[in-house]
């Protein structure tokens, strides 16, 4: 079950506004706008989509091999947390002279986000390539530099190794026309709610339309669970009952684990939606997207509580 996740491997600086931006944003003023927020609360994630999910896949038992691009300027922590956390970085590229992608995120009181991206080494993701890379069985085209996701896409379809297009955040980098080529191209696609009326936007065609050119069409909606259109069939997938709310950065990508896990274990599609769903409530009960650490027997445990069946 050699999983390839191409995608995106990022810090994500996350501060604290002890206040609301509402209160110092003049609406009236938006022109001239020059504010400074006080965030005496920081910490840095490890994340990225392409690590977030061969994170959660190694949990499950999984074998995820990452294709992502990082920074030389800043590379260093990251790649020695993969070497201890036994995830394979044999495909992940030291860019020189580049940061490694990041985000800075502000967050104030009532949960409202101000978010600067920088991209960095992520513009590279295309000096990699799927081929590169042995012994596959199944991949995901996750967020990632715009030429890399068009390049991996068609090379995996090159090497008829079934993949998952999961344009994410991505998203709005593409025209209609190419976001109908990614799912010509692809086997599965995978989107939240709003990613699914946004390509369904951009590409003048129904999700009903839009599932039909794909294998599965899975969508999923927050803690009410997930969709997935199948042969014009739609299984409607659960949400799980979290532990504790806390932190919902990365439980789309804990999400796709699972999906992946279920598809290269040749689950039915119920089941491995319920097991990614499950995958995301673990997720959320803690900060970032690579800090919570089920074992394998504790993932099945919480699978048979929350479904009434073994995994």
């Amino acid at each position: 079950m050699r999983t390839l996740i191409c995608g995106s491997v990022a810090y994500d600086t996350i501060m604290v506004f002890h206040d609301r931006f509402k209160n110092h944003i003049l609406p009236d003023q938006l022109h001239i706008l020059n504010v400074a927020f006080h965030v005496p609360d920081m910490r840095r994630e490890f994340g990225g989509c392409a690590g977030n999910i061969a994170y959660s896949l190694k949990l499950l038992g999984g074998e995820p091999l990452i294709m992502a691009t990082v920074g030389g300027q800043d590379s260093q922590p990251y790649l020695h947390r993969l070497e201890r956390l036994g995830l394979d970085r044999s495909h992940v590229r030291d860019v020189p002279s580049t940061y490694t992608a990041q985000a800075f995120i502000t967050t104030d009181l009532d949960d409202n986000q101000i978010t600067a991206f920088h991209p960095g080494a992520m513009n590279f993701s295309h000096f990699n390539h799927v081929g590169e890379a042995g012994g596959i069985t199944i991949g995901i085209v996750a967020p990632d530099g715009r030429e890399g996701m068009m390049q991996h896409a068609r090379e995996f379809h090159a090497a008829k190794i079934p993949f998952i297009f999961d344009p994410g955040q991505g998203l709005p980098l593409f025209h209609g026309e190419e976001l109908l080529q990614f799912l010509e191209l692809a086997n599965y696609c995978c989107v939240n709610d709003y990613e699914a009326r946004l390509l369904a936007e951009k590409t003048g065609r129904s999700i009903e339309q839009l599932s039909r050119m794909v294998e599965a069409f899975v969508v999923t909606l927050g803690a009410n669970g997930a969709e997935i259109h199948l042969d014009g069939q739609r299984i409607e997938i659960p949400g799980v009952k979290p532990d504790d709310l806390v932190d919902p950065t990365g439980c789309g990508d804990a999400f796709r684990a699972g999906l992946l896990y279920g598809i290269a274990s040749g689950m039915e599609w119920g089941k491995a939606g319920r097991l990614a769903s499950l995958m995301g409530s673990i997720k959320i009960a803690h900060r970032g997207g690579q800090n919570h650490n089920p074992t394998r027997d504790e993932i099945a445990e919480r699978y048979r509580g929350a479904f009434g069946h073994a995994l």
